[in-house]
């Protein structure tokens, strides 16, 4: 497959490198510490374009084809070392923007995408359940239509962006003798009465993407921000996911790319034993991992684009993509700490904070066990 690029396409990327690397790295320990959100620098990336990469322009978007966005985010990820703030910007557009795309209204459209893609809106997915994780369908929200409008009660966990988000996708079942068949989805705005987000939950890593639980009380919901049909959920949650697993840790990659660079210059300069420490064949080895490591899931990453941009069902490439680079992303930052010895370990080096971040990225979107499940009833 032939995945060269154009020169428009090069000069966007060249573009996004150059505004992350000047505008996307400031306080980035303390902010970390803190658990503080880049929020200048969301509304950056959206007056940038990225929140909008996929969107048709019709709704405030730059309408770029699949292969095109992700390569434009790996270009994000190598550049802003803002892990969590890349993670907010991509669980927005896969779980909320494009869905929106595929099944809002007219209306929806217009009055959401806008704001979600000039970063002046932030989008939230809630699907996970204290008591419905992996086992994602056995909801125990509800939804009871009342006239023109949907009375929601539950609780939903683990929601990205859930303290700051203006616009949540929001599944609940409303009919449960119908099974999956009666769940839907709903745009629920922060506004809502009923509608409320507990404290930021405290993560292991990316600390500057906000995650939270929220509870629906009675919360009122207007038949108008139903999205698609009702009991549609299922066809709604199975195309967020394949967009979601197939193209958020397009971002990782460019995560690798960095980390390996900034290896190989630290092994040309250290020196042990009166040599660089490059010499040494089990550093080397290392270092060819990580670059295997990077090259076989940007691969997978851009098989699994080429597969959506061309209209074909991706169920089975992003579960493979979302896989392979996740345990690739783990172990490059493994690899990195283990290079770096004691510096390694060190929060000034930064190294500790890559791997917290990336250890994440094998239970979000649906854990790695679940995705080798998925896999293996695809080919048995």
């Amino acid at each position: 497959m032939d995945f060269s690029w154009s020169p428009e396409q090069l000069e966007l990327f060249a573009g996004i490198e150059r505004f992350a690397t000047r505008e996307l790295n400031h306080n980035l320990r303390e902010n970390d510490r803190q658990g503080l959100f880049n929020w200048e620098g969301w509304r950056k990336c959206g007056a940038m374009g990225i929140q909008g990469l996929p969107v048709p322009p019709d709704y405030g978007g730059l309408g770029q084809d699949p292969l095109t966005t992700v390569g434009a985010l790996e270009r994000l990820g190598s550049s802003c070392r803002d892990n969590g703030l890349v993670f907010s910007l991509n669980a927005q557009l896969w779980t909320v923007g494009m869905p929106l795309v595929a099944f809002g209204t007219e209306e929806q459209k217009r009055r959401f995408l806008p704001g979600l893609c000039d970063g002046s809106l932030i989008g939230g997915n809630a699907m996970t359940e204290p008591d419905s994780g992996s086992d994602a369908y056995s909801l125990r929200t509800t939804a009871v239509k009342e006239g023109d409008r949907y009375r929601l009660n539950g609780s939903k966990t683990f929601v990205t962006n859930g303290p700051i988000a203006d616009v949540v996708v929001v599944f609940a079942t409303v009919d449960a003798s119908r099974g999956l068949s009666g769940i839907s989805a709903f745009l629920v705005e922060k506004h809502f009465p009923g509608f409320s987000v507990a404290a930021a939950l405290d993560k292991m890593g990316l600390h500057t993407s906000p995650t939270a639980e929220m509870f629906f009380d009675d919360c009122l919901v207007p038949e108008g921000n139903r999205l698609g049909r009702e009991g549609a959920g299922p066809s709604i949650f199975t195309h967020a996911m394949t967009w979601e697993r197939g193209c958020i840790l397009s971002s990782a990659v460019g995560s690798m790319q960095r980390i390996l660079k900034a290896c190989i210059r630290y092994t040309k300069q250290r020196k042990q034993f009166g040599q660089p420490i490059n010499r040494f064949q089990q550093v080397a080895s290392k270092i060819v991992d990580m670059k295997l490591r990077l090259e076989t899931s940007r691969y997978l990453l851009y098989h699994c684009a080429n597969q959506l941009h061309l209209g074909r069902t991706a169920i089975l490439e992003a579960a493979l993509a979302k896989l392979h680079i996740s345990e690739c992303w783990v172990k490059c930052c493994e690899d990195a700490l283990q290079i770096h010895g004691g510096y390694g370990y060190m929060t000034e080096y930064e190294i500790e904070r890559e791997l917290r971040d990336a250890i994440g990225s094998r239970i979000y979107s649906g854990t790695n066990e679940i995705q080798r499940n998925v896999i293996a009833s695809l080919l048995l």
